[in-house]
Order: structure tokens, then sequence, then C-alpha cells
């Protein structure tokens, strides 16, 4: 399950939907979101939500991408990036 859709689970659990339907989007990925820092965004969302026990959960790194997710982005559009 990639974290998009693990992230997505867990908001919808917390009855926080819409941004469950943000997550499974990319939206607070950090390969796939067009925001310059999703996880700093994550973070302000959840605590203007008052989960700050989530949000903390996040600023712990439960919600960062994997070594296979970044291994995915770099091979589909990072590795243009170093030329």
């Amino acid at each position: 399950m990639s974290t998009s859709d693990r992230l997505a689970e867990v908001l919808a659990a917390e009855g926080l939907h819409e941004m469950a339907a943000k997550a499974r989007t990319g939206y607070y990925d950090d390969f796939k979101s067009e925001l310059a820092t999703p996880i700093v965004q994550l973070v302000r969302d959840l605590q203007a939500t008052g989960k700050a026990e989530l949000a903390n959960r996040v600023m712990n790194g439960e919600f960062d991408s994997t070594k296979e997710e970044a291994e995915e982005w770099f091979a589909r559009e990072g590795k243009d990036l170093l030329s």
C-alpha cells in the first residue's frame, strides 16, 4: 500500500474525509504533490482540525514516503533533474 493510501485510510478513520480524498490524489505526497512542502501543509491542516496527536505522528515521520517510492520517483522523473 502506498504512503498516500495509508495516510488516506488514517484520515478517513479520523473522520477527515475531505483530507483523505486529497491524500488519495497525492496532495500531501512528497513526490506527487504540486505543493513545495506537502508534509508541512498536512501538519497545518491537521492542527487546524484539532488533530494535534495525528499532526505529531506526521512530524515524527510516520507518513514520510518510503525508499521504494523515492526510487520510483527518481526513475520516473528525478533522474532528469541531474542534467
